[in-house]
């Protein structure tokens, strides 16, 4: 069998890529990393069906396994589940980010009282990237503790990963009705959608062609093991090329049930062409975040 490395390294070949972008991987701490993975073995409701981890290896393994893939720049996707999590998250970012320079320094928060000066703290000490989960912590992202917190990283721009589609099983505030209420106060908001706002696609597509800063990450779809109960719709295929500037590679890499180089084979499967595909694994994101 190939290695996957020369997998990776052919498609990067196919598409002048010298190198990848991926703005959805997970770097967290490593008790918190543990009880992720064992919810995903419980295939917890949450998840919905058997899961099994591929990249489970130590942090430091892992962060080879992507620069042997050439990723250039990657993420920490991190989220608190519960009050009083998110500042001790980032606490653990800052170290993570300053020993892993191709890391996009990543952030987070959760509703609480304190989220407004935690964010703040993160953006000075150098956050590119927040991650907010609506689906795990459960929460309404217009809940009013957090209308501070959108107006700083609407005020500076930075982006913010956001799990608020339904898929793999809805949440109490999944789903683009909030999105779309939270865009109308903050409609400056960079947010990135991630999974491609699976499974409501048509939806968030058309949040993407409203707001100027809302992009989609391909993370999990178009996969074999998406498209089996969340299948992206063909009949849009030309509607995601021509929003082909606002989508950008993600993998949620190392939590994924298949090898990594299978993201990539469905994006270029879509069969939208090698300059959209260069778009959506290197260019949209050296763009928004002047990556490398």
């Amino acid at each position: 069998m190939m290695d996957e490395a020369q997998q990776v390294a052919d498609f990067r070949a196919r598409h002048g890529l010298s190198g990848l972008i991926d703005v959805h991987t997970h770097f967290m701490p490593s008790n918190v990393m543990d009880k992720v993975w064992s919810y995903f073995d419980s295939a917890g409701p949450l998840v919905g069906r058997a899961w099994p981890i591929t990249y489970r290896h130590a942090e430091e393994e892992r962060v080879e396994r992507l620069r042997g893939f050439r990723v250039r720049r990657f993420t920490a996707m991190l989220y608190p589940h519960k009050p009083a999590m998110a500042a001790w998250l980032n606490a653990w970012a800052v170290d993570f980010a300053a020993r892993t320079p191709d890391c996009l320094h990543t952030a987070t928060f959760y509703p609480e009282p304190d989220a407004a000066g935690y964010v703040a703290a993160a953006l000075e000490h150098g956050a590119r990237v927040f991650k907010s989960h609506i689906q795990v912590g459960d929460y309404d992202p217009n809940d009013p503790l957090l209308d501070p917190v959108w107006g700083l990283l609407e005020d500076a721009g930075v982006p913010i990963v956001i799990h608020c589609g339904s898929g793999p099983a809805p949440g109490t505030h999944t789903g683009p009705g909030p999105i779309a209420a939270l865009l109308e106060r903050f409609p400056r908001l960079a947010l990135i959608v991630a999974h491609m706002g699976m499974p409501e696609y048509r939806q968030f597509l058309d949040l993407a062609e409203k707001y100027p800063r809302v992009h989609l990450d391909t993370t999990m779809a178009f996969t074999d093991f998406t498209q089996e109960s969340m299948p992206f719709p063909e009949d849009e295929l030309p509607r995601l090329q021509a929003l082909g500037s606002k989508v950008l590679f993600g993998s949620d890499f190392p939590n994924i049930p298949y090898p990594y180089v299978h993201q990539l084979e469905a994006v270029e499967r879509l069969g939208l062409g090698s300059e959209w595909v260069r778009a959506v694994c290197w260019d949209n994101a050296q763009v928004l975040f002047g990556a490398v």
